[in-house]
């Protein structure tokens, strides 16, 4: 075993006291050097893999400590958030809405109400396909709610009959037991929980003339009287829908639907992005139909359109 020997180490490397002095503490503040056990008067090197543990264990050990305790409070905070809400509506039930703004806030209320979700939970998802990460944990969450026997509700747009994973999805689901019907258009996102507290996206001003923007937070409605308000929009929503039978093609009745709102949007003066925006498809989807539509009516313009629909007839109800 090596020995830090000054003076050795000064003829070898042509060092002076100073230089030398100064290496030793060096070494000795990252462990490489260390007091002979029995004799501290003499110096000896330690392997750097054990210095690394010696000088960084008790750092990491701290950071360990604070990143537990973080968890610890924040699991803890977050699980008055129920608690929190349940008695502020006891305490005051004039108080209509809730307003949360934090997305991984609303998520976690959102995975609180599925867990303790009684009775029925219906929801309306605007919009065409549905992204991968969202579909699985739809999955895993509806088909927990169905073995408790919840009762489940969702309405889709037209055009998510289109997307393989969203059919593959609704075939899971529908085989547990859950309800899906698709509309041409929606009103906007909407999640009620056994018709006693509802989830309302917020929305942010759009730029010039385009609409408002969907954003990240949540508006929580529990006042008895709003709550029936949606629970009755939903189910008018839910009677003028189509059954969702993912193992079928997309049926003449979902391609009329589809037909007639586009013409009634273009009717309207909306532009092609507009109108697939209104029903949740891409604007190469929408243009797409719309030159069908066109070629349909034997029309070479927009206005022709529009002029030979309402000779047919098209647009009436």
């Amino acid at each position: 075993m090596g020995r830090f020997i000054r003076e050795d180490i000064a003829v070898r490397l042509a060092l002076s006291p100073a230089e030398i002095e100064h290496a030793e503490k060096v070494l000795l503040l990252l462990r490489l050097l260390q007091p002979m056990p029995g004799d501290p008067g003499v110096l000896v090197p330690v392997a750097p893999d054990v210095a690394t543990a010696d000088l960084v264990n008790s750092a990491e050990t701290q950071i360990r400590d604070l990143q537990q305790a973080v968890t610890d409070v924040r699991g803890r905070l977050m699980s008055l958030t129920p608690v929190y809400f349940e008695g502020r509506r006891l305490r005051n039930r004039l108080e209509a809405f809730d307003l949360i703004t934090d997305r991984d806030t609303v998520q976690s209320m959102l995975d609180h109400l599925s867990a303790h979700c009684r009775h029925e939970m219906a929801s309306v998802a605007p919009g065409g396909s549905r992204p991968g990460g969202l579909l699985q944990a739809a999955r895993k969450s509806s088909l927990s709610m169905r073995e408790r026997g919840v009762a489940i509700r969702t309405i889709y747009q037209h055009t998510a009959r289109s997307d393989l994973a969203t059919r593959a999805y609704v075939r899971d689901v529908t085989a547990a037991g859950v309800e899906v019907r698709t509309a041409d258009q929606v009103i906007d996102r909407i999640l009620i929980y056994d018709r006693e507290t509802v989830f309302l996206p917020t929305r942010e001003p759009g730029d010039g003339a385009e609409e408002e923007r969907v954003g990240n937070g949540a508006i929580v409605v529990r006042e008895p009287t709003l709550v029936a308000f949606v629970c009755s929009v939903f189910e008018h929503l839910w009677d003028g829908a189509t059954p969702f039978v993912p193992d079928t093609s997309r049926t003449p009745s979902v391609a009329d639907d589809l037909k007639q709102s586009i013409l009634r949007l273009m009717a309207k003066g909306y532009k092609d992005e507009m109108v697939a925006r209104r029903l949740g498809m891409s604007v190469r989807t929408c243009r797409r139909h719309i030159s069908e539509i066109t070629e349909e009516l034997e029309a070479t313009s927009r206005f022709q359109a529009g002029y030979n629909a309402a000779l047919s007839r098209m647009l009436d109800d």
